[in-house]
């Protein structure tokens, strides 16, 4: 009906043609899978990790005046590992000086787990505290008084770094697991290929066997099956060494053996 014109299109009410409920599974059926897994329209959502009341007020205004959503707020680094993980935010700003847990310890566990981007905040700007924030996993660092010339772009450098790197991940564990995959099917060959050979080497063997019983011992040729195949059920006796130790015992001797004689 869809292809029709709007001139041939019949006079009937949509509702008489699709229930509302069918109609939403419709449109539910119709949207991206990519937009229903992770809907990009919401704003940025922050956990804000600081001690200092003060500065912490300042710094939710500033991130929410710039469209940003704080979705937790921290006074120190126990706080903030569990918001962390209880919101699993865009970013963490995380300051460096916190009682209970120190900024790089959370900032440690957050970017172990893999949970978000984190952003250090500190009032120091020493190159050992800088090492020891990024060897803690974290994206990026600001220096206070906190500026938005200067806290905003870090925060996306970070996410964007963050997902540079997830996505990485991503791409090597499917190789991991196509690898895995390949050399499973390239081993499940190999196991196939073996045994394929073995029962060439089996039926060759076998057939040489009755051969040997029909010549030395008069049997007819399904006799000489039926008793190779008897004699390895009742004896237990693989099939292919019971055919080698009829050929050992009425094959023509070697070549070597006859040579002596």
């Amino acid at each position: 009906m869809a292809a029709r014109k709007k001139s041939e299109e019949p006079s009937i009410n949509i509702d008489e043609v699709l229930t509302d409920e069918e109609l939403k599974a419709v449109a539910n059926e119709s949207e991206p899978a990519e937009r229903k897994a992770k809907p990009e329209d919401g704003p940025r959502t922050v956990v804000v990790a600081e001690d200092e009341a003060v500065n912490r007020m300042d710094l939710v205004a500033m991130l929410e005046d710039n469209g940003y959503e704080v979705v937790g707020q921290a006074a120190n680094g126990e706080e903030a590992v569990e918001l962390t993980r209880k919101y699993r935010p865009d970013v963490v700003c995380m300051d460096v000086k916190m009682p209970r847990m120190d900024g790089i310890t959370a900032a440690s566990i957050i970017c172990d787990e893999n949970i978000a981007p984190v952003v250090m905040l500190t009032a120091f700007s020493q190159t050992d505290l800088v090492k020891k924030a990024t060897g803690a996993g974290a994206m990026a660092y600001v220096t206070k008084p906190y500026e938005e010339s200067k806290l905003l772009p870090t925060l996306e450098v970070a996410m964007g770094r963050f997902a540079e790197i997830n996505d990485l991940l991503d791409s090597v564990e499917r190789s991991e697991r196509k690898l895995k995959e390949t050399t499973d099917q390239l081993k499940e060959t190999e196991e196939k290929l073996k045994k394929a050979e073995d029962t060439l080497e089996e039926r060759k063997l076998v057939d040489r066997a009755k051969g040997l019983l029909m010549d030395k011992a008069d049997f007819s040729e399904q006799g000489a099956f039926r008793w190779i195949q008897k004699t390895s059920m009742d004896q237990r006796i693989p099939k292919k060494r019971l055919a080698q130790a009829i050929i050992a015992k009425y094959g023509d001797p070697k070549p070597s053996d006859s040579g002596e004689r």
